[in-house]
């Protein structure tokens, strides 16, 4: 079904061709004239447009270039006598999608609808399959032990709403995969998923990279720009670490929550959007929320369902299921034999603490593929060495016990960052977290009085 806009000052064919849309199933506005129709492209998003050619007020040329400036994206189709069949034509070079000649038939407009449709549908799809930056393809949600099935549990349930859904967990855990198995098991799952990293980019290019910007909005805005939240109208939108976003930010994503309303950067016309949100955050909002630096009325706006997910050294039963799948992967990949992991190394597996997670055991996993020298399998003596705690850091887990999780972080990230002497692309990449991300920790502590000046 589609949302279709008809516009003909002539109400017996307007009324005609409304109720044949709507016998096929669509949802139809029809308007008498273009200032009508133009109000309704600003109130709200429409899949098509259909408009007479010649109508008093405005003509449906002057029509089809307000519907180019409103919904870019939006196919329009032209209604025409004969004798205005080559302006129709010139129309197309406008941006008009086809034309259609009066008097026509039933199954001639519908037809031609159904064309129209499927056409700008692949367009979006391939749009958003552009504007991602990683692969559509649904990755499994790995793991068999209890906190895991409660997990899946909660994934089946909230997928059944477009409740927005807040996933929390420490950096490596997997919560875009929980992400991703959500917009799969909904019924968005035809429509597109884009994911947005609000650490990863600067408070003005993560503003249009969400709502977009007009031409000419800024220096170097040298055309319109659709932002991810148009972009997956209809799907879902992945706001990874959402601690990172900006108050000022805050608040238009908080109005987005609310209203389903935006406006482009450079923008005063609001475009109206169906967007389920999953955000995740490796951050304690609440924590966020009672220092001021996270708006109360966001964090309950995105926390509507939560999902905690648990850090790998909670599920280490889980450990040799994800294993086989790694070293299934790295098969596939390579073209090379499945190897196996010997008992002892899976020993040290399971005993070790894990503060980069799933990605910490992908990475060692793909590493012993490439240098374990004996074939076929993976032995205890190869791995050690990569999982072996300096005494430093030993010392500094064993003396976190009862304290606070801020605290337990900021210790982690410290001992690991005096390891790697200072060195904080190390120090991210064996966390598993941006180098942006820490940076904004050791900033936020200094500001604080709780570190000294960091490298």
């Amino acid at each position: 079904m589609a949302k279709i806009l008809v516009v003909d000052d002539q109400e017996m064919m307007r009324d005609s061709l409304a109720g044949t849309l709507v016998r096929e199933g669509h949802e139809v506005v029809a308007c008498a004239d273009g200032p009508s129709a133009v109000g309704r492209l600003q109130a709200a998003r429409f899949d098509l447009l259909i408009t007479d050619l010649k109508m008093p007020k405005m003509t449906g040329l002057e029509l089809l270039a307000d519907a180019r400036r409103l919904r870019p994206d939006m196919p329009v189709v032209l209604m025409t006598a004969f004798a205005t069949v080559g302006t129709a034509v010139e129309a197309m070079k406008l941006g008009a999608y086809d034309y259609i000649q009066k008097p026509f038939d039933g199954d001639e407009i519908k037809l031609l609808v159904e064309r129209t449709l499927e056409h700008n549908r692949l367009i979006r799809e391939n749009q958003a399959l552009r504007s991602m930056t990683e692969s559509a393809a649904p990755r499994p949600l790995i793991g068999s032990s209890p906190v895991m099935n409660e997990v899946r549990r909660k994934i089946e349930l909230v997928a059944r709403s477009s409740a927005t859904v807040l996933v929390r967990g420490e950096s490596g855990t997997g919560k875009e995969v929980v992400a991703r198995s959500i917009h799969q098991a909904s019924e968005r799952r035809e429509r597109p998923m884009l994911a947005v990293n609000c650490a990863a980019l600067s408070d003005n290019l993560l503003e249009s990279e969400l709502f977009g910007h007009e031409k000419g909005a800024f220096t170097g805005a040298d055309r319109l720009r659709r932002g991810r939240f148009e972009l997956a109208d209809g799907g879902t939108l992945l706001l990874d670490e959402i601690s990172e976003i900006a108050p000022a930010l805050q608040a238009k994503l908080l109005r987005v929550l609310q209203e389903s309303t935006f406006e482009r950067v450079g923008s005063s016309i609001s475009q109206q959007v169906d967007v389920r949100v999953v955000a995740t955050t490796n951050r304690d909002l609440e924590e966020a929320v009672a220092d001021g630096k996270f708006r109360t009325d966001l964090f309950y706006r995105l926390n509507v369902v939560p999902i905690d997910l648990p850090p790998l050294r909670q599920r280490a039963s889980d450990i040799p299921e994800l294993c086989r799948h790694f070293l299934h992967q790295v098969a596939r990949r390579e073209n090379s034999v499945f190897r196996h992991i010997e008992p002892e190394a899976m020993r040290l597996l399971q005993r070790y603490d894990w503060p980069g997670n799933v990605r910490e055991l992908q990475n060692i996993i793909e590493r012993a593929c490439v240098l374990e020298a004996e074939p076929g399998v993976i032995r205890a003596a190869t791995i050690e060495p990569w999982l072996t705690i300096s005494e430093a850091r030993a010392s500094a887990i064993q003396d976190l016990a009862g304290k606070p999780l801020a605290d337990i972080e900021k210790q982690v990230i410290l001992s690991t960052l005096q390891q790697f002497k200072g060195h904080r692309q190390k120090t991210a990449g064996a966390l598993g977290i941006g180098v942006r991300t820490l940076g904004m920790k050791l900033k936020r502590w200094k500001e604080e009085g709780a570190v000294a000046e960091t490298a």
